[in-house]
């Protein structure tokens, strides 16, 4: 955006409040754009990807696990985050599509950057279409308890209308997707 000195804020000092495995919490004092001070509670991430599959049939691959923040079952795209900061999103798209589901594919297609929650968390979650897929085995993380659920994307479309779909990154993967598939010549 051209007017980001009009909003911009400037860090000041930060201090690591908690350094854990996935979440690392700061408290920044920051300068505000009209130069007050203030300061700013936050996570960051190392990042993430998550991957709308679909089949030949047009159903899109989902899958099913426990969350344990909000104490629930959640239908969800395959997900999962970055290995290390610098990791390139494509290669760990592919690798938690294969993980998660068994699924290779021929045709990987970027979708932009979803950012769950800006104001606390700098988690960056790269989205991707998976076409043309072949499936062999899952390779699921020792801690992961998952089912795998096949939905037609009309579908699935209209459980996220109808509040059915409460994971936000597949919301708005599914949608994207969804749209594309539509206006494709």
């Amino acid at each position: 955006m051209s007017d980001i000195k009009k909003f911009k804020e400037t860090q000041k000092a930060s201090e690591l409040i908690f350094d854990g495995k996935v979440l690392h919490l700061y408290r920044d004092d920051i300068y505000l754009p009209d130069g007050r001070e203030a300061f700013r509670e936050y996570c960051r991430h190392v990042g993430a990807v998550c991957v709308v599959p679909i089949t030949d049939e047009g159903e899109v691959i989902c899958v099913r696990q426990y969350r344990y923040p909000v104490a629930d079952v959640m239908l969800e795209i395959p997900a999962g985050k970055l290995d290390y900061k610098d990791e390139d999103p494509t290669s760990a798209a592919l690798r938690e599509l294969r993980e998660e589901t068994g699924a290779t594919c021929k045709k990987l297609s970027y979708m932009g950057k979803y950012y769950s929650s800006p104001a606390i968390l700098d988690e960056c979650i790269h989205m991707y279409m998976a076409e043309g897929l072949e499936f062999g085995d899952m390779e699921l993380d020792e801690d992961e308890f998952i089912e795998v659920k096949r939905i037609p994307i009309d579908e699935l479309v209209g459980m996220i209308m109808r509040g059915e779909v409460h994971d936000g990154k597949t919301q708005s993967a599914v949608m994207r997707a969804a749209y594309e598939l539509k206006n494709r010549g």
